[in-house]
């Protein structure tokens, strides 16, 4: 008589006796234990020695899925998939505060009544973007969405946009599909490289709507290129009674090119001088917040689009909003928040830093001191790369990638990258307070 294969395979219960201490709820443990026996019992019986190696595994990549802090050693400032710009001190102690207590979210303090949410960030992002109001929603796509779909509502359903800059902005979201998601119908006006102001004067009818002009922020385009004035292209809105409204993306509100081998981009309060209606932007790329999308621009626009249904479905929590009125007020106070610290720190302070962590794990690995190229990221200042140091990393017996992944694995995790085979990690985007957690970590990969 033959046995049956399955009995070979160790019980639920078994398994997870013998797996120990691991940190996930019981409920998910027995899910993840569950589904490995249920493969072993497609597969042949011979696999089932593997079952506990095979729990252990998808727990270990279940733990790392959870957010958790990272050290970004590449070099990319604003590194959308390590969670774009950290935030400053005084946000963290205002999400803390506001996070384990009752708020005044929608209660007015001075009269007892029903308050409006977002009073104070509103008012303080629009005295520092020179606009006449302002409001926040969860992102920037939701700002622009918001914007497209009030604007396009009635009989006008055109939004007038360059072909320059149908741009494709993070996770391959397209503008042209923004627009058509929110219902407005596209009026592309010039060419790809170049469109003039009688393009847009031709292009402009009853069924205009809005112009939107989208910063090229994450591209940049040389040659044989030409680009209306926006202050052209606002009296030409302003002459027909359409609004024309810039998504700037970016956020920054101080002068970015003061930093060596940065170039300028444009700030909120520059681009409503110029005489666009409204802007928007995103909180957590240079503006160095919290995620969030911030439109400012004339009051009577603003006060619409805060009356719109939709809107609703896009405002922000009370972590968000005390995060945003925290790092406005940073701004607004003329100090640094952390992303434009590292912009600006000097690369003296950084060789020293290198040198000493160099020293420091040279018993156990090859290091030496190195120059790197950071870079912005988040879809920002495309052209701008700034010069930096890194410590190289390189092991006889372990191959870079390897140590990349050991580091990653590790906790904290550091995540560098992989040039000429060495494994580099840029210290601009590194707080000075984390050295030591790399020794510990660049220590540990080499013996593991």
């Amino acid at each position: 008589m033959k046995t049956d294969p399955r009995r070979a395979i160790p019980s639920v219960d078994s398994v997870l006796r013998e797996l120990g201490e691991i940190d996930l709820p019981r409920p998910v443990l027995l899910t993840l234990i569950r589904r490995q026996v249920a493969e072993l019992r497609k597969q042949n019986v011979h696999a089932a020695h593997n079952l506990l190696a095979e729990v252990r595994a998808a727990a270990d990549d279940l733990l790392r899925s959870r957010i958790q802090p990272v050290i970004n050693a590449t070099g990319i400032l604003v590194h959308t998939n390590l969670g774009r710009s950290p935030l400053p001190p005084a946000a963290v102690e205002a999400l803390r505060s506001v996070a384990t207590a009752y708020t005044n979210l929608e209660y007015d303090l001075s009269t007892g009544d029903r308050g409006w949410r977002a009073a104070y960030v509103e008012h303080n992002l629009a005295v520092l973007c020179g606009a006449e109001a302002a409001t926040v929603v969860n992102n920037c796509a939701a700002a622009l969405v918001l914007i497209l779909r009030h604007f396009t509502r009635g009989e006008r359903k055109q939004v007038m946009i360059s072909r320059g800059e149908l741009v494709q902005i993070g996770g391959g979201f397209r503008i042209p599909e923004i627009l058509e998601v929110s219902g407005a119908v596209l009026r592309e006006v010039g060419t790809t490289n170049k469109t003039s102001l009688s393009d847009y004067t031709r292009a402009i009818s009853r069924q205009t709507a809005m112009i939107l002009k989208v910063h090229r922020s994450n591209f940049f385009m040389g040659g044989f290129v030409e680009s209306p004035a926006t202050e052209s292209i606002a009296a030409l809105a302003r002459k027909k009674r359409v609004p024309v409204v810039e998504d700037l993306g970016s956020g920054a509100v101080f002068a970015t090119e003061q930093t060596p081998g940065v170039e300028h981009e444009p700030t909120p309060a520059e681009v409503l001088r110029q005489g666009v209606g409204l802007v928007c932007f995103s909180g957590d790329k240079l503006f160095g917040g919290p995620q969030a999308g911030v439109i400012a621009g004339r009051g009577k626009l603003i006060a619409a689009l805060k009356r719109d249904p939709f809107f609703r479905a896009l405002r922000c929590d009370k972590l968000i909003l005390a995060a945003l009125e925290a790092t406005t007020d940073l701004h607004l106070h003329g100090e640094m928040v952390p992303i434009r610290h590292m912009l600006q720190v000097d690369e003296a302070e950084l060789e020293a830093r290198a040198q000493r962590m160099v020293a420091a794990v040279g018993a156990t690995i090859s290091a030496k001191v190195g120059k790197g190229k950071a870079q912005i990221g988040g879809g920002a200042l495309p052209q701008s790369v700034i010069s930096s140091v890194t410590v190289d990393l390189r092991a006889a017996d372990i191959s870079p990638t390897e140590l990349a992944a050991r580091l990653r694995r590790g906790t904290p995790p550091v995540v560098g990258y992989v040039s000429r085979d060495h494994l580099k990690l840029d210290l601009r985007t590194v707080f000075p307070g984390q050295d030591e957690q790399i020794i510990a970590a660049v220590r540990n990969a080499r013996e593991a």
